[in-house]
């Protein structure tokens, strides 16, 4: 079994309010080495609720001090990203969940939504590039790299992207049904995997990769990792109903291992890990991903109301790759 150490909450826009357009939510918080000194985390963030009471979300980032994950040294002034044209698939929300380098470019992909009237919204997976390693990027197109299909019509988000000797992965989600809780539609979606030989162009099918615990249960990002010469994933996950007030509902991290990335077992009881007792992650956890740096192994997070107080970060103990 593993075992982790929980560093804190590391940023919460909720306490400080740092600007206009981030008051709430360190959503997806997505770890990137910026340079020597600095570890980028990209988030997703957001105003207050309009005067039509409906949010909207926009992409920055916090930068913390290599030597001193704990410690703040900037937060973003402006978003990233400018949110997509009326009727674009990021009209309301532009959500980063990777970036990865590849040679002199840096490539973000994202989240993007907009609102529905029969169900709450819908989604899709876009990208940007940077030139300047990071600092600023521009959208590929005003389209999506993954949209709905003839096989996965209800959605597809929240992509973790790796690239793998010549080969691009992405492990994403794929929406599976909309179910009615007390007449409120809520989605249903699972992890699926699909490969690229640009980063552009991407081959999948829409298979589910990770078995669940109940009937239609719903999981969270899946970025793998590699260690003792196997690869891990850790991943939120939860019922389908329920979860916005039930705490037995709410997400809870699991885990999975596989030798060759396309099989993989699920076994949540080798992870280590849940809820703390009380604060900012003692209702449920989420929206986490797990890197390698500088030899030791960092799980950042999302805690209570989906990230509205901001992510946190845990440590493998007892474990290095070095």
């Amino acid at each position: 079994m593993f075992s982790w150490n929980k560093l804190g909450n590391i940023f919460n826009p909720t306490a400080s309010r740092p600007r206009p357009w981030m008051q709430e939510y360190a959503q997806c918080p997505t770890p990137f080495v910026l340079n020597d000194d600095i570890l980028r985390v990209y988030i997703a963030c957001r105003p207050q609720r309009g005067a039509d009471m409906q949010y909207v979300s926009y992409p920055g980032y916090v930068d913390l001090a290599r030597d001193d994950i704990t410690r703040v040294v900037r937060i973003a002034d402006t978003p990233l990203l400018p949110l997509g044209e009326p009727g674009a698939f990021d009209e309301f929300g532009i959500m980063p969940s990777s970036v990865v380098r590849k040679g002199d470019e840096v490539y973000l992909y994202y989240t993007g939504w907009t609102r529905m009237a029969s169900v709450p919204y819908t989604v899709g997976i876009g990208a940007a590039v940077s030139h300047d390693g990071g600092e600023t990027f521009c959208k590929l197109g005003e389209g999506p790299v993954l949209g709905l299909t003839l096989n996965e019509p209800y959605l597809v988000n929240s992509p973790a992207v790796r690239i793998i000797g010549d080969t691009w992965h992405m492990w994403y989600l794929t929406g599976t049904k909309w179910l009615l809780d007390e007449g409120k539609p809520e989605s249903v979606f699972q992890i699926a995997h699909a490969t690229s030989t640009d980063g552009i162009a991407w081959n999948r099918d829409g298979r589910l990769i990770i078995p669940t615990l109940s009937a239609d249960e719903c999981q969270d990002i899946f970025l793998p990792f590699f260690l003792d010469g196997r690869w891990h994933a850790v991943f939120a996950y939860r019922r389908p109903i329920g979860f916005r007030s039930g705490p037995a509902c709410m997400y809870r991290l699991g885990y999975a291992w596989s030798e060759d990335l396309a099989h993989w077992t699920r076994d949540d009881a080798q992870l280590g890990i849940d809820v703390s007792a009380t604060g900012w992650d003692s209702q449920m956890m989420c929206s986490s991903q797990a890197i390698d740096l500088d030899g030791r192994i960092l799980l950042f997070y999302c805690g209570n109301q989906f990230g509205r107080e901001g992510f946190g970060i845990a440590e493998m103990m007892g474990k290095s790759t070095r």
